[in-house]
């Protein structure tokens, strides 16, 4: 029986398998915000290198498309940006993933996870402050005003966030400027 939300088709394996991931992006602005349509999902993913064998083995090839383990490897071993997908077959649902590697915004996101029930699993979502700021990069990045309206819907809906956090990575990461556009 197909999920009722494509993004479990995911996340289920994940948290079955107590793999240390949170989902973010779009799928954790429709959480904390207003929700909208988007055909993937943001994961981040904190594992070791010999995890990823174990990664691999969540998602038969014939329900999923998944990188070799090789390639896999070498993202996952990237200084910064690793990053990978896995995109599922029936539906063409996708799924980015990123790796945690020695970035504080990403390290402080998965010390700070929040958990959510959706159907009938529990999920690790990540902190709303963190979703800002991974939009404000992305608005910098390319220039899409969906990821400010993102932003504007989480802030609306969730007034008594951790503004001195925000600041803080937003100044570490040299984003004071959209930050201050968006509010």
């Amino acid at each position: 029986m197909p999920e009722t939300d494509p993004a479990l088709v995911f996340l289920r394996p994940l948290a079955e398998s107590g793999v240390r991931c949170m989902a973010t992006g779009s799928f954790a602005v429709s959480i904390y915000g207003e929700p909208r349509m988007t055909h993937g999902i943001d994961i981040v993913l904190h594992l070791k290198d010999t995890d990823l064998d174990a990664l691999i083995a969540l998602f038969s090839e014939r329900e999923f498309y998944i990188p070799p383990i090789e390639v896999l490897r070498i993202e996952h071993q990237r200084e910064s940006h690793g990053q990978s997908n896995l995109i599922h077959h029936a539906t063409g649902f996708k799924a980015d993933l990123y790796f945690i590697q020695r970035d504080p915004l990403h390290l402080w996101a998965i010390q700070n996870t929040h958990r959510v029930d959706i159907n009938d699993i529990t999920i690790s979502l990540a902190p709303p402050e963190y979703v800002i700021v991974r939009k404000l990069e992305y608005y910098r990045e390319g220039g899409s005003e969906k990821h400010l309206r993102d932003i504007q819907s989480v802030l609306a809906c969730l007034p008594d966030l951790d503004q001195s956090t925000i600041h803080d990575f937003c100044r570490d990461r040299g984003l004071l400027d959209q930050w201050q556009q968006v509010q």
